[in-house]
């Protein structure tokens, strides 16, 4: 099971789910990353944190800990 986290710059993704629950689950699917859409790796920190990618058309940056909840194919 690979994760946002996980993914390369460059590599065009697939949303699969997205695990933890509550308020954290809520705000990342209020930023546009749903079960379906895709999701665009623009860059990744030299630290690995934030992920910036594209979603829906608009760049958005993630904490590692946020990308970590999004489940990818």
């Amino acid at each position: 099971m690979r994760t946002l986290r996980e993914a390369k710059v460059g590599e065009r993704i697939s949303v699969l789910k997205i695990t933890g629950e509550g308020p954290v689950k809520r705000r990342i699917m209020d930023m546009g990353i749903t079960k379906g859409v895709e999701v665009f790796v623009r860059k990744v920190a030299p630290l690995g944190d934030p992920v910036e990618v594209t979603v829906r058309g608009y760049e958005l940056s993630l904490r590692k800990a946020d990308a970590q909840m999004v489940v990818i194919e």
